[in-house]
């Protein structure tokens, strides 16, 4: 499957559900407690997130999505705590605060990456204590393209029929996350993301997948939904969709440091992505490598959009190669969020020599991605005469894009790369050759008005396209 990232930033996803504060104390292990056979941890480090619904939210936001949370929570210290987080990330957020009732928090104790034990302060409001979250639905609405209900057991989401039903009648997608024994309860929802142990302790134990595939049509028929999500551990994802063929797709984790969350981020993703317009499958696809990024992080965890474009290259076999200047600005982008140092070289590299190996090698030393941009053939023509180049465009950048030292590739018609100076501002602006200092080089100016770099490196000695076209020429 071809994957593609969604433009996530013109979206509106309303989350309704159970809010709740993961609390982290961290910090080493070296002895046994003399009192019971349990490691003594001396905590150097406190951590506070938003769990639940508010980590559905955050992830949300963290790709780019306007973000709308409601839901309840108590009157106290950890519901400012939950109130600051989310808003500062950008999350709009409409907490009920219910008098005498504290805010369900979650505390883990970690040592060395490892959870050692989880304690959980909850006291579930009842029913008469608890305004409905319908009451105010249709004002949250306004605007949304997605709702989600992320439903953990604690009591917000004891009644979504309503929810599911007015949102429905606007022809809102509604994704839940249940939980529970009772699926009915979500009857008319577009799709479930329930993981197999959660299914099957509805629908009966599904050992095969011919088995996983009967039962779920079976539960998608009874309740009328439009598609089922199933997250299955180390064997990955499958998506049911009625009258389609079943879609199953691999794990992508690497390496596993914490599932805590992953169900969150999964539906945050396929939420934003079926937001943006993308399909189930395209929003299944994308949620299932976002699952694998954030089972690689400690906790509680959102993943970034660029974190998620990145992963998604990678996966396509497109993180490097030669670009259209659209798809190296966002690349360029993506390189800048994740703290990269960006190098930019130019030249007609007409017949790549030993010359222009060496000095892309070093090129690519001064930081952790190099752009190589090309000169157009007209372009070329114009600068070199008749005669000149060599080799077209395509054919140049296509051995460029594959030396070791090359990340991207991008060509421009104008004789100098002043103008893609001027978009991408890259760090480091490279150029090899006997230039009378840095003033010598075209652009120089410009990079060093917004406070990047120029470096003037040597070329090998006696090696130049110029000269080997004129010993080939002169060749009898």
């Amino acid at each position: 499957m071809n994957i593609e990232m969604p433009r996530f930033n013109h979206t509106r996803v309303l989350v309704l559900g159970d809010i709740m504060l993961d609390r982290y104390w961290e910090g080493p292990t070296a002895r046994i407690s003399p009192e019971a056979p349990v490691p003594v941890v001396r905590v150097d480090h406190i951590t506070d997130r938003p769990g639940g619904a508010g980590n559905v939210a955050l992830n949300i936001a963290a790709l780019g999505t306007a973000a709308r949370l409601a839901g309840y929570s108590g009157d106290d210290e950890m519901a400012d705590s939950l109130q600051d987080m989310l808003t500062g990330a950008g999350v709009d957020c409409v907490l009920t605060r219910l008098s005498g009732r504290a805010t369900t928090t979650k505390l883990r104790v970690v040592s060395r990456n490892q959870q050692l034990i989880r304690l959980d302060f909850e006291q579930p409001a009842s029913a008469p204590a608890r305004p409905a979250l319908a009451d105010n639905l249709s004002a949250l609405l306004e605007d949304c393209d997605v709702l989600v209900l992320s439903d953990y057991a604690k009591g917000a989401l004891s009644d979504p029929g309503p929810l599911v039903t007015l949102a429905r009648s606007r022809q809102i997608p509604v994704l839940v996350d249940p939980k529970g024994g009772d699926f009915g309860r979500y009857r008319g929802a577009t799709l479930l993301t329930p993981n197999l142990q959660e299914l099957e302790a509805v629908v009966g134990p599904c050992p095969t997948e011919a088995e996983l595939v009967s039962r779920g049509e079976q539960l998608m028929a009874e309740l009328e939904l439009e598609a089922l999500l199933v997250t299955r551990g180390e064997h990955g994802m499958t998506l049911l969709r009625p009258g389609l063929e079943e879609l199953h797709m691999p794990a992508r984790a690497r390496e596993v440091f914490d599932v805590t969350g992953a169900g969150d981020t999964v539906i945050a993703v396929l939420a934003a992505a079926v937001a943006a317009g993308a399909g189930l499958a395209q929003g299944a696809a994308l949620a299932n490598i976002a699952a694998g990024i954030v089972v690689g992080k400690l906790g509680t965890a959102a993943v970034s959009a660029p974190e998620l474009r990145r992963a998604v290259q990678q996966d396509q076999g497109s993180g490097r190669g030669v670009l259209s200047l659209e798809q190296l600005q966002v690349a360029v982008a993506d390189a800048r969020s994740q703290g990269e140092r960006v190098v930019f070289t130019n030249g007609c590299f007409d017949i790549i020599h030993a010359g222009h190996v060496a000095y892309l090698e070093q090129a690519r030393k001064l930081g952790e991605r190099l752009v190589v941009a090309v000169n157009s053939d007209d372009s070329v023509r114009r600068l070199k005469g008749k005669g000149r180049p060599i080799n077209p465009a395509d054919r140049r950048m296509a051995v460029l894009a594959g030396l070791e030292s090359v990340d991207w590739v991008v060509s421009f018609a104008a004789d100098t790369p002043c103008e893609l100076l001027r978009i991408l501002q890259p760090h480091v602006l490279v150029k090899g050759g006997d230039y009378a200092g840095k003033q010598g080089v075209v652009g120089w100016e410009i990079v060093e008005a917004y406070g990047g770099e120029v470096q003037v490196l040597d070329f090998v000695d006696d090696v130049s396209t110029t000269a080997i076209v004129s010993r080939i020429r002169q060749d009898p």
